[in-house]
C-alpha cells in the first residue's frame, strides 16, 4: 500500500499529512490559509494522489511557517509513501496552461534534493497571501521529498494564475513519476542500484 501520514510538531505548527499515491485525487486540506488550501486542493486533484492537511500553525505571525512545514511533511510522506521507489516511472514533466498564465514542471524522484524556480510574480501577494510562500512551499517539498524540481514559467500576467498553473504543472509531472511503469516491474529505475 503506498500510503503514509506524516505528524510535524514544533513550537510554531503542528502539521498532519496523510497520502495515497494511489487514488483518485481525494482531498480535504484545512491549513487556516485560505488560498493555500485552494492550491493543495489543485495539487492533490491534478496527481490522483489523495491528500489529507490538519495544521496548526503560528497564523498570527504570519503564513510562512504553516506553508513551509506543509511542504516539508508532505516531501516526507512522499519518501514514506514511495518506498524503495521499485517499479515507478521516477520521470515527470507537464506544461499547463491557465488563461494568461503557462508554466512548465519537470521533477525526477531521484533522491537528490534540487530546485529550480524560474517563476516571478507581478504581484507580492494573492489576497493577503504572499506571493514568495509558492517558492518556499515548494523548496520544502523538494528537500524533503529528495526532489529534482524545475518549475519554469513560460508566460502570465496574473499572479493567481501563475501561481495555480505552477501547482497544477507540478501536480501533473508528480503523477507521471509516482505511477507504476508496468515495463519496470520490480524493477528500480537506475543503474546505481539505490534512489
Amino acid at each position: 500500500m503506498r500510503r503514509a501520514k506524516i505528524t510535524r510538531d514544533t513550537a510554531e505548527t503542528r502539521i498532519e499529512v496523510e497520502i495515497d499515491l494511489d487514488g483518485s485525487g481525494r482531498y480535504d486540506n484545512q491549513t487556516g490559509v485560505g488560498f493555500f488550501d485552494h492550491m493543495l486542493d489543485q495539487l492533490s486533484r491534478h496527481s490522483l494522489i489523495d491528500l489529507t492537511v490538519r495544521a496548526k500553525g503560528d497564523l498570527h505571525i504570519d503564513d510562512h511557517h504553516t506553508v513551509e512545514d506543509t511542504g516539508i511533511a508532505l516531501g516526507q510522506a512522499l519518501v514514506r509513501a514511495l518506498g524503495d521507489k521499485t517499479g515507478i516511472r521516477r520521470y515527470g514533466r507537464f506544461h499547463l496552461a491557465m488563461d494568461d498564465a503557462q508554466v512548465a514542471a519537470a521533477l525526477d524522484l531521484s533522491g537528490r534534493a534540487y530546485l529550480v524556480w524560474n517563476v516571478a510574480f507581478p504581484t507580492e501577494k494573492i489576497g493577503t497571501f504572499d506571493c514568495e510562500l509558492v517558492r518556499e512551499f515548494f523548496q520544502a517539498l523538494s528537500t524533503h521529498g529528495g526532489i529534482t524540481l524545475h518549475v519554469d514559467r513560460i508566460h502570465g500576467l496574473n499572479s493567481h494564475h501563475i501561481a495555480e498553473a505552477a501547482f497544477k504543472a507540478v501536480a501533473r509531472a508528480l503523477r507521471e513519476a509516482v505511477e507504476p511503469d508496468p515495463r519496470m516491474a520490480g524493477v528500480l529505475p537506475s543503474t546505481k542500484g539505490a534512489l
